[in-house]
């Protein structure tokens, strides 16, 4: 067995302003593509400024003219093969195992697993969204209580082209009307950043000059508020979210999600239904 490993220069820049953490994704040249590495810099990142008493309020952000394009399926530094310090749950490590127990065990882990304790975080989360959010970019901003977008933001899940029923944190029947989930899964087009804050998907849409000062802006405001009254709020609207099913939603989709992907490596060229990263960028085209 390999030894678990740490990537050692993490892909994640860390700021406090004030009573703010700026927790910004630094891969741009690859539009924020969430390879293990980042991931598992992503959770220091948030465990830091859970640990932080001078925080009050984080804000998630990426780098360059993307949030993020979602989870690494292409970029010269796609590590889903490696083993990492597991963080989020009890399911072994996955690079020495095969098929659906390697995949079942590291997606437990680094997506569906990484987010549900984030959205946990005591704290409040804004995402600050420019350009991309795509597939596993949703599930970024999706964890965040509050989500800022500029003028020229999109969000897609386009999964269901290679056979699967959207990303791994299936929060899209909370997020957003159902109706309007499905049409976002069944066509895989791009939402704009009006059309999400119509459905109630963003909290604000801004000018993408203006789109980290107007974050910043309401994150101050927020953290103007008292800390427990912030976390027992946070919390208060959580619990609400999985009386409603988001929790078991979420395991139920799990399943499928997982059984796409066996589905997949049986008649298709691979677990992904052969779709890689220029034959999803042909189909968006």
């Amino acid at each position: 067995m390999s030894a678990a490993r740490t990537a050692p220069t993490a892909p994640v820049r860390y700021e406090r302003r004030g009573p703010v953490a700026v927790i910004t994704m630094d891969r741009p040249a690859y539009r924020n593509a969430q390879n293990s590495a980042l991931t598992y810099a992503l959770d220091e990142a948030f465990y830091r400024a859970a640990d932080d008493d001078e925080v009050k309020v984080v804000v998630l952000a990426g780098a360059g003219k993307h949030f993020s394009a979602g989870h690494d399926i292409g970029t010269p530094e796609r590590d889903a093969h490696l083993p990492f310090a597991r963080r989020a749950g009890l399911w072994w490590d996955h690079s020495d195992k095969a098929g659906a127990e390697s995949r079942f065990a590291r997606e437990s882990e680094v997506y569906l697993g990484m987010c549900r304790r984030w959205r946990e975080l005591p704290k409040p989360m804004i995402a600050s969204v420019q350009g991309a959010c795509v597939a596993g970019g949703l599930m970024l901003a999706w964890v965040c209580d509050l989500i800022v977008a500029a003028e020229d933001a999109f969000f897609a899940d386009p999964v269901v082209r290679m056979g699967i029923p959207g990303v791994e944190y299936f929060a899209h029947p909370w997020v957003m009307p159902p109706r309007i989930a499905k049409e976002l899964l069944y066509t895989g087009d791009r939402m704009t950043a009006r059309r999400a804050y119509e459905v109630g998907m963003v909290n604000r849409v801004v000018p993408r000059a203006e789109l980290a000062d107007r974050t910043m802006e309401l994150a101050t405001r927020i953290a103007e508020m008292p800390r427990m009254g912030l976390a027992l709020t946070k919390r208060a609207v959580n619990q609400a979210e999985d009386l409603q099913g988001l929790h078991s939603g979420m395991d139920a989709v799990f399943g499928l999600h997982h059984l796409a992907h066996a589905h997949n490596a049986e008649t298709a060229p691979d677990a992904l239904g052969g779709m890689d990263i220029r034959a999803m960028k042909a189909a968006d085209a």
